[in-house]
């Protein structure tokens, strides 16, 4: 076979010289000049001949004898016959397959291409008050650059200035633009779609996000994947059973013109470059998606893995702690203990320290002046705060006993398997903060349909405690779960799931590079992973989504379906013509032309694998996923109440008095001014836009139901309420026990409502 650049420009020659040819003999045989008809076919035979010689001597050189060898017989048949009009036929065939071929990996390789293309060349850097352009790897770490409008982000670094508007959807296949704000860190290839901005390079071209995608594209390619071997394999067979039919065509019927007639249709030389035109298609498919995958043979045994095996941090979870729950002592409220930790920890470069402020920030807490700011490494931050000593960060090494509430913290903190940031003001402790690194609302639905994609086993390696492993393993319905793992312990676990089954194995750490390498097929969380995690795997998520894993494995089972179908089809129809020419139905000219229609059937049937799998995933409307991206950042908003009902009810069970019912009458004000308009407004909008792309109705039927159970509790809350008002303010004794269950009740089924919500419906947005 000739080399890329020979088939670019190769087979549109030879396709129009056999063309002409064809068409030159049929004039001349119109004008009755029947043997300047047979020299112009002839020569459009002799022409074919000379290339496909090269592709089979080079095939065998490869230690093949492919396909490409029948189209010489067939062709060397007419000639030696005088069939020099099927001749033709086979030769424009050849041609036109050839072309085929060429073109759609062009087709299918456009994404990747493009990829290439949008690569940074040079970059403007600001030295004092002069902006020069340098190239691209004169860049170094610490380089001040300006981006301007429509121009791409050279290399990785940190916004300085104003926010920055960018299109990342080279980069995440996301077309939606995404705001990111001073300070905060972006990745080479996003697309300046605002205004310009300052960027603070904080790698170079060559370790930059961007420069990592090119590598991998550049290696992009289907040759090697095991899906076209096994079209060698079938050639392997095809090729002596051809030679068979024909000679026994040959030896019972006495007629040559008969073996050639066998020979001709048994020509299917772009009917077995229909398997790698799939799997580049495939390829290119996932490239849309995000996912960047390293070549054919990754993708194809993609298709045929039975066995996942994931890390947690980074992959399961969103990799960064978030707050889960804010405690206060008595006489404080949880958004006054979230003010003074945030107020305190903005100055510090701790992971909680960040996740505190930012849902300060998230709900909209204004911060206060803190002085005096100091830090002890692995106990906490501290500063004063209107003269009153404020800290943050771990309880100190005595036996003072833990008064109730704190104790109800930190026991929750061990059954959440969370860390707590205490909050001390003064010599008291005032509140308690809890963090954990939280399940990502996708990762549910994408572990379901990888096993509808064919994972039979899923299991776990981490390195963290056995309890939040178990813990996360149990809500995802994990086969299995390792914690404690050092990177050792995690290659042989991989090693040991590759004598049963194929195996992928996911990661985004350092220390899963050499498990990734390890396994059949490695996946890398590229949008946050390390680069040497990427560096090791076949497959490069480079957006921060897990779903796409689930794409990825999606068109990969696809493509590989459609290259075998694309295959086995063609060749079972040429067997078939095969049958028809050895009993003398189907003569050489008639059977070239039956064989040019197969040959470009399956081709044209392997590009399917370029268009999306319609089954794969609901389509959602612009203005549905609008709303569902509204309602997901109302759910963020809503936290703050979930929280609000369970310490309503902890309250009831510490007190009964004013303070709290006051509690009480704080979650019936929230509940009617902010959650029930939230559900009704779900109820009503949400759900009637998703019914249409969820199959109707009875999709959302559960979520409707969820939503008038917490009508319900709501509507008992505040009865109780009402008959507390009747009793002078005071709650009876009778009603305590109802009124917990209640608040208890509501809260479990928020949570477990929004998990849902977030997890089905939420999910489904880009």
């Amino acid at each position: 076979m000739a080399p890329a650049p020979a088939r670019q420009w190769l087979a549109p020659v030879l396709l129009g010289f056999t063309a002409a040819a064809l068409i030159a003999g049929g004039s001349a045989w119109l004008a009755d000049a029947w043997t300047l008809a047979d020299t112009c076919w002839a020569v459009g035979t002799v022409a074919a001949i000379m290339p496909s010689v090269a592709w089979v001597v080079a095939a065998l050189r490869r230690g093949k004898a492919g396909v490409d060898l029948i189209a010489v017989l067939a062709l060397a048949g007419t000639l030696a016959t005088g069939e020099y009009l099927a001749g033709a036929l086979i030769a424009l065939m050849l041609a036109t397959g050839r072309w085929l071929d060429a073109a759609a990996e062009r087709r299918a390789s456009h994404d990747l291409r493009h990829l290439l293309e949008h690569a940074p060349r040079s970059a403007r850097r600001r030295t004092g008050g002069e902006v020069r352009t340098v190239p691209l790897s004169e860049v170094r770490v610490g380089d001040l650059l300006v981006v301007g409008p429509g121009e791409v982000v050279p290399v990785d670094g940190r916004i300085e200035g104003h926010t920055a508007v960018l299109d990342e959807s080279v980069l995440t296949g996301e077309s939606l633009q995404v705001e990111r704000v001073a300070g905060e860190r972006v990745r080479s290839g996003g697309v300046n779609a605002g205004t310009a901005f300052e960027l603070r390079a904080e790698a170079t071209a060559r370790d930059s996000t961007y420069a990592e995608i090119v590598r991998l594209a550049e290696q992009v390619g289907a040759e090697a994947a095991p899906v076209v071997r096994l079209a060698d394999r079938y050639a392997a067979w095809f090729l002596p059973l051809s030679l068979a039919v024909a000679g026994l065509a040959w030896l019972v019927s006495g007629s040559a013109v008969r073996a050639v007639a066998v020979l001709v249709v048994a020509t299917p030389c772009p009917l077995l470059l229909a398997a790698p035109v799939a799997i580049v298609s495939g390829l290119s498919r996932a490239a849309r998606q995000g996912v960047v995958i390293r070549d054919g043979a990754a993708l194809e045994t993609l298709g045929r893995a039975r066995t996942l095996v994931l890390d947690k941090t980074g992959t399961l979870t969103a990799g960064r702690p978030r707050v889960i729950d804010v405690a206060a002592a008595p006489g404080h409220t949880p958004a006054e203990v979230l003010t003074l930790a945030a107020s305190v920890d903005q100055f510090s470069p701790h992971v909680l320290a960040h996740a505190i402020t930012d849902e300060a920030r998230a709900r909209g807490l204004p911060l206060v002046q803190v002085d005096d700011v100091t830090e002890v490494p692995g106990r906490g931050a501290a500063g004063r705060v209107d003269g009153t000593a404020v800290t943050v960060g771990r309880r100190g090494h005595d036996d003072t006993p833990l008064p109730g509430w704190a104790r109800a913290a930190d026991n929750r903190a061990t059954l959440d398997s969370a860390a707590v940031a205490w909050l001390g003001k003064g010599d008291t402790l005032t509140g308690a903060i809890l963090l954990r690194d939280p399940l990502r609302h996708d990762a549910p639905r994408t572990l379901r349909r990888l096993r509808e994609a064919g994972m039979e086993r899923l299991l776990m390696l981490t390195g963290d405690r056995a309890e939040p492993a178990r813990e996360i393993a149990a809500v995802l319905g994990l086969d299995d779960v390792h914690a404690r793992q050092t990177p050792a312990d995690k290659v042989a676990a991989v090693r040991a799931e590759r004598e049963r089954a194929v195996t992928v194995m996911v990661g985004d750490g350092v220390n899963d590079a050499p498990a990734l390498a390890a396994a059949d097929v490695g996946v890398a969380m590229g949008a946050r992973g390390s680069s040497a995690s990427s560096e090791a795997a076949d497959i490069v998520l480079t957006t921060d989504r897990v779903d796409r894993l689930a794409d990825a494995a999606g068109i990969a089972v696809r493509a590989r379906r459609i290259a075998v179908q694309s295959a086995l089809g063609g060749m079972l129809l040429s067997l078939a013509a095969m049958a028809a020419a050895a009993f003398g139905l189907l003569p050489p000219a008639a059977g070239a032309l039956l064989q040019e229609a197969i040959d470009a059937a399956v081709i044209l049937n392997a590009l399917r694998a370029l268009r999306p799998d319609r089954t794969a995933l609901p389509t959602i409307e612009p203005a549905t996923e609008q709303l569902l991206q509204r309602f997901a950042a109302e759910h963020d908003d809503l936290r703050a109440v979930i929280e609000a009902v369970r310490e309503a009810a902890d309250h009831l069970t510490d007190a009964t008095g004013p303070q709290a019912l006051d509690s009480v009458r704080q979650i019936d004000r929230l509940l009617t001014d902010r959650l029930l308009p939230h559900e009704l407004a779900e109820e009503h909008q949400l759900y009637p836009a998703l019914a249409p792309a969820l199959g109707g109705p009875e999709a959302t039927a559960t979520m409707s139901r969820a939503h008038t159970e917490i009508h319900r509790l709501a509507r008992r809350i505040a009865t109780h309420l009402q008959l507390a008002d009747a009793n002078h303010g005071r709650l009876r004794d009778e009603q305590l026990d109802d009124l917990r269950a209640c608040l208890y009740g509501l809260h479990s089924v928020l949570r477990l409502h929004f998990a849902q919500e977030e997890e089905n419906y939420f999910s489904l947005a880009h």
